[in-house]
């Protein structure tokens, strides 16, 4: 089953066991029906149904989660997570963050524990429930409400004088964390540097962004995203299809939207952005021992992942290192690869991806890659749609595109995939996978 493990890449075969995700359900202005703890719950309970006669949980080396805002009340929320699976207590799980690529962060990390050797089956993947990001106080609320704490008497009485309304204004959390703190640009700030850097239109933006829509759109038609699992809320409702998908989009409707980062001359609008949104996506990892052992089916298999750093401000760029860097470590080219799955941040951080990776000056100035690549067919890049119309729950993005990835490889007999992320704060990420004959 394994081929030939090359010098770089994964020192030991890294299988695709199976996979399940939720619907990605879009944040509308106020805390949705599920927290992390439930998303991750509810994707993973069937995963683990769809196996249990051939491995229990409690045959797992480990639980390895995906996220980036985990509530309060859900520290170490992989641990949550595989308590509430019934992986029971002797089974570890721990929590990785590496902002949007975390859900793929999560799946390296599992790779890594099975290539030396330290397990056999993980379950690994990302969460975010984004419509729960907190509220918070400003520091000078904090400050006072620590004063009111400790103040007696009439101290208590003096503290209250010096409470003023403005203090009461809430801080966004969530925008605190899509704001990079080293360049002080938003997310979206930095697509329009891409924009502005690789002379990319509004007219090109908008229409990668439609075509992401009719590529979901012919996805859910044809039936063909059968990973995700249904959603039950606590008052009966079912989720069965990510609902961020907008049919009815077109060109003169995107491109009456007004600029949401760079007001008001920008082209990075809401309809060509990312949605806000709460999802979760698991993938059993195994070893061959485990594979054969369990006689477990086998979906693709983990090659390699290769992670690459890029200024913050071109945040977006990250995956066209990352890929040429993946690439050049397993010798491959650009041709070899017949699925390309690219996280829709923004379209014009897609579009500049797909420019600065075709670019040999780029990669050799900026990548430190000496190589060129043919350029990434648009028929052959995110044919089922992407996060403009899925939604980017920042946490689970990395393993969502990994498992939408497999499906499309083996639909389409490629032997070769890449899945990648953009990654706030100025990193990218990259995976190669390749399908298995069994």
């Amino acid at each position: 089953m394994a081929g030939k493990i090359p010098k770089a890449g994964y020192q030991a075969p890294v299988y695709i066991v199976d996979g399940a995700r939720t619907p990605f359900i879009k944040a509308r202005g106020k805390p949705g029906s599920f927290t992390a703890a439930d998303l991750a719950h509810a994707a993973g309970r069937p995963l683990l149904a769809r196996l249990a006669d051939k491995v229990p949980p409690v045959a797992f080396d480990h639980v390895i989660l995906g996220n980036v805002m985990a509530g309060p009340d859900e520290a170490n929320i992989a641990r949550v997570a595989s308590l509430r699976l019934g992986f029971g207590n002797k089974v570890p799980a721990f929590t990785v963050h590496r902002n949007c690529a975390s859900g793929m962060q999560a799946v390296d990390c599992a790779a890594l524990e099975i290539t030396t050797g330290r397990a056999d089956l993980v379950l690994a993947g990302g969460v975010e429930a984004m419509s729960h990001a907190p509220l918070l106080w400003s520091r000078q609320m904090a400050g006072w409400l620590g004063d009111l704490y400790k103040a007696q008497g009439v101290g208590k009485a003096a503290a209250f004088a010096r409470l003023r309304p403005s203090m009461l204004k809430p801080v966004i959390g969530l925008l605190l964390g899509l704001t990079d703190p080293i360049v002080g640009l938003n997310m979206g700030q930095t697509a329009e540097e891409l924009a502005h850097r690789f002379g990319i239109t509004r007219e090109e933006m908008d229409r990668f962004a439609m075509e992401s829509h009719m590529g979901l759109a012919r996805a859910q038609d044809e039936k063909r995203l059968a990973e995700i699992e249904p959603l039950f809320d606590a008052k009966g409702k079912v989720y069965i299809q990510d609902d961020g998908l907008r049919r009815e989009t077109t060109l003169e409707a995107l491109a009456k939207l007004k600029p949401a980062f760079d007001k008001p001359f920008g082209a990075v609008t809401a309809g060509n952005s990312a949605q806000i949104t709460d999802g979760a996506a698991w993938l059993v990892v195994a070893s061959q021992k485990a594979v054969e052992k369990y006689d477990l089916p086998v979906l693709a298999q983990l090659r390699h992942t290769r992670w690459a750093g890029v200024p913050p401000e071109h945040m977006g760029l990250g995956p066209a290192n990352a890929m040429a860097l993946l690439l050049v470590d397993m010798e491959l080219s650009s041709e070899d690869i017949g699925h390309w799955e690219i996280n829709e941040a923004f379209a014009a951080q897609v579009l500049a991806v797909m420019k600065a990776f075709a670019d040999p000056g780029y990669l050799r100035n900026e990548a430190g890659v000496d190589a060129s690549f043919a350029p990434i067919p648009r028929e052959r890049l995110n044919v089922d749609g992407g996060a403009i119309c899925i939604g980017h729950p920042v946490g689970a993005s990395g393993a969502r595109i990994i498992l939408r990835g497999v499906h499309n490889m083996r639909r389409h007999d490629d032997k070769y995939g890449v899945a990648s992320l953009c990654i706030g704060g100025g990193q990218g990420g990259a995976v190669l996978l390749e399908r298995t004959t069994t």
